[in-house]
């Protein structure tokens, strides 16, 4: 996720202010795709294909109640036989996800994703999506050292 100024790069010094910069305000986190949880999978998948994004955010009434990713596709859809077509989010969905609010930074999502092994980390405010940050988005060389960084100082502490 390198920012580009001018057609360049940025440095090392922005990579490492958008590590502690709050989530809110990176542009990448704001390309998310909302249904609700009677949408089937086959609807799901042709939102997420339209908008180029590799999940969805499952709302309810206003509020996240769940998130639907492409593994769950594979994983809990075609998988296990479902008709995708007929199979609704709400039969498939990771209901009550991991999540974090806007001022977390991309650094803190970075090493909860990590820690718990997930792709996506819905971004909410007062109960609403507000983002999404994509392991996808993260996948700059640098940020990985960053974890490792992180990591170690966790065992510190």
């Amino acid at each position: 996720m390198r920012a580009a100024t001018g057609g360049v790069a940025s440095s090392a010094f922005d990579e490492a202010a958008m590590l502690t910069d709050p989530i809110g305000n990176l542009s990448e986190t704001r390309n998310f795709v909302t249904a609700a949880p009677e949408t089937s999978v086959a609807e799901a998948a042709a939102l997420m294909l339209a908008r180029r994004v590799s999940a969805v955010l499952v709302v309810e009434r206003g509020a996240l109640a769940g998130i639907f990713t492409e593994h769950d596709v594979v994983s809990r859809v075609i998988a296990a036989g479902h008709d995708p077509q007929r199979v609704l989010l709400s039969e498939v969905m990771t209901r009550e996800p991991l999540t974090v609010g806007p001022q977390s930074t991309l650094g803190h999502a970075l090493v909860l994703m990590h820690g718990r092994s997930i792709r996506h980390l819905p971004i909410v405010e007062d109960g609403k999506p507000v983002g999404v940050v994509c392991a996808r988005d993260a996948l700059d060389p640098e940020l990985e050292d960053f974890i490792c960084e992180e990591r170690r100082r966790e065992q510190f502490r």
